[in-house]
This record gives C-alpha cells, structure tokens and sequence, in this order.
C-alpha cells in the first residue's frame, strides 16, 4: 500500500510526488483501540513526524469510524523522530532498502490549567508527592497545602524568613488524614510540622478560611540560610543544604507533638481571651557533613544509606549516610542550583546551574566524569529538575527564561515547552504522574495536566 499525502497534511512535504518512498511498518504497545494494521506501507521518504501522524491516524480511522484524531510521536531503533524521515535515516546510518519498523506511542501535550494559585510573594517550592494536595513554599515565608490544587487549605507560618524548601515526609505517618511537614528558610532554621488534614472531629467550619498550623518542632544550628531539604525513605530523618556549605541530619520520628492545628478566626479568639504561653520544641542535628567550600543548593535522599549534594562549588557529591563521607566527587565546571537521582535503574544523575544546558550522568560508569546526556534549549540558568517517577526515560527542568521544559532521553529536543510563567521559573515538580507544577518570580502555582507518559 501506498501513501500520499495532501499538500500541508504532513507538515513535511508529504504532498511531493515526486519524494522517494520507503517501506515502513507501524507498530505499538498501545492498546487494541490504538492499533493498526501490521501491513508494510509505502511512504514518502521526506514526512516528519506529522506527517507520519496523520497517516497513523487515517489508519486508525479505517479501522473505526469512531477514533478521534490524536497526536502520536515515533522511535526508530529506540530513538525518537525529531527530523524528516530521510534525514533521520541518514543520520543514524539506518538503511531505507528494508522494511522500516516505526513504533507510535502518544505525543505529550500538556493543558495548562485556567486560574493559577496566586501568592503573596515568590513560590520558590513546590512538592507534587501526594496526589490529593500540592505543599509550596513561598518569599512570604508561608508554606501551603493547594487541595487539588486549586483551593488553599491549610497555611504554616512561623518562619521569619523566605520559604527556600517544602517536602513532605512521606512514610512518616500511614494516615491519609496526617501530612508531616519539613520546611527551609533564609531565616536559618528548618521546621517540622503536622498538619491534620480530617477536622470535622472539633465543630469548626473551615470552608471559609486557610487552617493555620503552628510548627511542632524548629531545628536550628545552620549559620546561614537553608537551600535545600529533603527526607529519607522511612520519613524517620531529613537532611539539609545550606549557604553556610553544610549538609545536616536531622531526626523526625521524635517530633510528634502535634501542630497547632486551628482557624485564623479561633486563633484570634483564643489570643485574645487567655494569656497561654506556647512552648516551642527545638532541635539539634544529629551529625553534619563537611566538605563542599560553597553553598550546598540542593540535597536529596533516595536510599536510606546514600545522600547526593549539588553545590554552588562546581561539584556534585555522594554521601555515605552511616560514615559521614562523600564516596563520589564529580567537578563539573559551573555553580549548581538542582539536581535528582532517576531514570535507569534509579541511577542517573541530573543536575542544572548558571548556564542553559541540563546534564545527566551515570556513576556506573567507571573511568569517565562527562555526561551521558546534555540538553541546552533553554536560554537562562536552570534552576529544577525532576526525574519522572515511574520512567527511566522522561524528565523536567525549570528555568530563568521562564519556561518548564520536558525531555525523554530519546531525544536532544524537548517534548513539550510550557511557558505559562511571566517571569523567573524557581521550582517544579510532577504531579499525579500526569500533571507538571511550578512556581515562579510571578508569584503562581501553576498546573499543568495530559501529560501521559
């Protein structure tokens, strides 16, 4: 069978006759309603991935009446087609003299959601962990809990300082009506909160209005302020970056004491009434790494026995949680602002900094400290990245330029481009495995869902 396409239909020239042709044959693991026949097709050899879109889609169409046009992208030999078909050929060396296998799975477009949350300063962290809420953290020195992203429910203040990081310990407590909480600051303090998310139990309306939450526990002993906080996998301990080049651990699981969980209207009432004197629980670190010579920016803790570290000196590091020693130093020549462990095997690093290109490595790798991949569409530093959390393939990244950028390892080019922000990106996160957040210079929390991966 053979294929031609109108004059535009392929957005690749698809309509020139007079183009070779090249024998492909489509394949999937989509599902049966996504599948089309396994024939071979004659088709021009110039279409791009339109092109080849549009004729999956006529196939599909033949195959039921009822199928709606949708967007596919294409790997050939494992590699995602960002060029006319001859041209991506020709660069891989791939031959057109046998039947060419194409697998279509679904292209990525993401809908940018209507009404962003509005903040009263900067958001400079965003945690996309739990799939009912979204934590930020913002300049105003306020963390948030968004209910489905949208509605404000629940504020933590205490901080007198800007909000620089906001996690949520997952693991830290099996009730899907209890967040615990740990939170950074310019102010040089964590602190650690319980927010309980199931109130009806007391008569109070919150409909109207934000909960505000007290903090059960204030870490202090960082010299300057924290850049980065991230938790173990138990949730029994947090670690954190600073300014001062610092990490430093630091225990939850003896922090219970509840959070002072009440209405900004009862809280007044209760102020004004009687004269109560809160007593506020501190903590020290348990231990502190040293070795970076600038400011730690970001932390993170995927295994219970090993802690990454990108700092503002040029490297990245590999902490043994049980010696205190960094087992893997890695100069990479720019000031880091982010980085995550992901992809393969959860053993890929990614990291961003002062320059537009964002860089993944793989330890595994003996003798050799130059990145496996590099992706440099953005034009400003890049200030988050985030490793999708069930593919070995896709990740995002944030950037100055204002734009959250997402990328498959199967390709140089971004998968998609959001550029809903006004202003600097400083944060980003997945959400519900579907969805991209970010926060910005704009003072938003922006949602993006459809992202399918």
């Amino acid at each position: 069978m053979e294929f031609g396409l109108g004059s535009g239909g392929g957005g690749g020239g698809g309509g020139d006759e007079s183009a070779r042709r090249v024998q492909v044959r489509f394949t999937t693991k989509l599902g049966p309603p996504l599948r089309v026949p396994s024939a071979s097709l004659a088709v021009p050899s110039n279409l791009t991935r339109m092109g080849l879109s549009e004729i999956v889609n006529l196939l599909l169409k033949n195959v039921n009446d009822e199928h709606k046009v949708q967007p596919f992208d294409f790997l050939i030999v494992g590699e995602l087609v960002r060029l006319p078909l001859e041209d991506f050929l020709l660069a891989k060396g791939i031959s057109a003299e046998k039947v060419l296998e194409i697998e279509y799975i679904k292209a990525i477009a993401p809908r940018k959601q209507p009404n962003p949350s509005l903040h009263d300063d900067w958001v400079s962290s965003v945690d996309g962990s739990n799939p009912s809420y979204i934590l930020t953290g913002c300049y105003d020195g306020i963390a948030r809990l968004w209910k489905g992203g949208a509605e404000c429910t629940h504020k933590l203040a205490g901080h007198t300082g800007a909000i620089t990081s906001a996690v949520i310990i997952n693991g830290k407590d099996d009730s899907k009506h209890t967040f615990h909480i740990a939170t950074g600051s310019k102010d040089r303090s964590l602190r650690l909160w319980k927010v309980l998310l199931s109130t009806n139990f007391d008569g109070i309306d919150y409909s109207e209005q934000p909960v505000n939450v007290r903090e059960s526990k204030i870490l202090q002993g960082h010299t300057a302020s924290v850049q980065s906080v991230s938790s173990d996998p138990s949730g029994d301990m947090i670690c954190s970056g600073s300014w001062d080049g610092t990490i430093k651990l630091w225990e939850v699981k003896n922090s219970d004491a509840d959070g002072d969980s009440v209405s900004i209207k009862k809280r007044r009432l209760i102020s004004n009434t009687a004269n109560q004197v809160e007593s506020q629980l501190e903590g020290v670190a348990v231990t502190t790494f040293v070795g970076h010579s600038q400011s730690v920016s970001s932390v993170i803790w995927p295994e219970h026995e090993t802690i990454y570290s990108a700092s503002w000196d040029h490297s990245i590091r590999q902490w043994d949680v049980e010696t205190g020693k960094d087992t893997w130093n890695m100069m990479c020549g720019k000031v880091l602002n982010c980085l995550d462990v992901g992809g393969e095997s959860s053993a890929l690093i990614a990291a961003g900094g002062s320059d537009p290109v964002l860089r993944v490595w793989d330890p595994r790798k003996p003798g050799s400290l130059a990145p496996v991949f590099q992706f440099s569409s953005h034009s400003s530093w890049i200030t988050a990245c985030k490793w999708h959390r069930k593919s070995w393939f896709h990740l995002l990244s944030a950037s100055y330029d204002g734009k959250v950028m997402l990328w498959d390892l199967r390709t140089a080019w971004p998968l998609a481009i959001i550029d809903s922000h006004k202003d600097k990106v400083l944060c980003a996160d997945w959400w519900k495995d579907d969805s991209i957040i970010s926060g910005g210079a704009d003072s938003k929390l922006l949602v993006c869902s459809g992202v399918s991966i």
